[in-house]
């Protein structure tokens, strides 16, 4: 695996232990990029750390919500509401139109309770509002499209 920085490889390197550490058999290393995946609950969630200048990296945490909807007005208007309203992370919509939430944190300070709680709160967050948005407007949750 290649990394941009010396920043972002030395990050990976402290958090991939920290992530087999917490999730244990549900690790999943992507072997061409520096991306963990973990089961938890019926989400799949995404670790990336990716380059933030030179001397540091940014951990994001990906879980993809809902595949195939009709992104109406009023499903956008939901989602920006929800995002008021959480205490970390954010819904977003992919190039294919894929609902997902993300949050990210500071490799460089970060520590493995913080890590966990970014993990643990996006996976949450999918796994709850999937079958909310699913039943109102649609779609297919994410999990059952990877499946």
């Amino acid at each position: 695996m290649q990394f941009e920085t010396e920043a972002q490889q030395k990050i990976y390197d402290r958090v991939l232990p920290w992530v087999t550490d917490l999730f244990g058999g549900s690790v999943l290393r992507k072997p061409d990029a520096p991306v963990i995946g973990v089961m938890y609950g019926s989400a799949f969630a995404q670790i990336g750390v990716f380059p933030w200048g030179e001397d540091d990296a940014v951990i994001t945490t990906r879980s993809y919500v809902v595949t195939g909807v009709d992104l109406t007005a009023e499903l956008l208007g939901y989602l920006l509401l929800e995002n008021s309203g959480m205490q970390f992370g954010a819904f977003g919509i992919d190039e294919e139109g894929d609902i997902l939430f993300e949050h990210s944190i500071v490799g460089s300070t970060c520590d493995q309770r913080e890590l966990e709680a970014s993990v643990v709160h996006v996976a949450r967050t999918a796994d709850d509002y999937d079958d909310r948005i699913v039943e109102r407007w649609g779609g297919e949750r994410a999990l059952d499209q990877i499946r």
